[in-house]
């Protein structure tokens, strides 16, 4: 019988540099929340979602292919969608090139709605993460994400 192999803790510097990366991973998403409920009334989710559409061709997805992009369940993704429908901004349509699929359309009020909402979101994003950096850490931070992302997505499915 093999004796269990000891873990693999992290040294003192091994785990600042895992607290600050786990404050980041909570933060972050709060804060940007916070400015797009402020600003613009809606989730960062939900920003992602019409981002997402917006950047698509034709302003189209089908709903599965979103999900993905926007790194949601498609059950969350579908509550999400039907709200923004209700607001005018995205319809849902049958795929006609498969009936299976639904497809997710920004509509010419979604787009209107990107366009006002993206100028403070990115303001947000750069001086909660830009501003604070150098340009060599930029890259830095830019080539740390590449290489932690090929071991937590080998296969690339991750948008980002």
């Amino acid at each position: 019988m093999e004796t269990p192999q000891e873990p693999r803790w992290l040294d003192a510097e091994e785990r600042q540099t895992w607290l600050a990366l786990v404050s980041v991973l909570i933060r972050l998403p709060s804060a940007l929340d916070a400015q797009l409920q402020r600003d613009a009334g809606i989730s960062h989710f939900e920003y992602q979602v019409l981002a997402g559409l917006s950047e698509a061709p034709d302003r189209t997805l089908r709903m599965s292919e979103l999900a993905v992009l926007a790194e949601g369940s498609l059950s969350r993704l579908s509550q999400v969608v039907g709200r923004l429908e209700k607001r005018g901004w995205v319809r849902r349509t049958p795929d006609p090139t498969d009936g299976r699929y639904t497809l997710a359309i920004l509509t010419e009020q979604g787009w209107a709605k990107v366009v006002e909402t993206a100028p403070g979101h990115v303001e947000a994003v750069r001086t909660l993460v830009f501003d604070p950096l150098t340009k060599a850490q930029q890259r830095q931070l830019r080539d740390i994400g590449h290489r932690i992302m090929r071991v937590v997505d080998p296969d690339g499915s991750c948008p980002g």
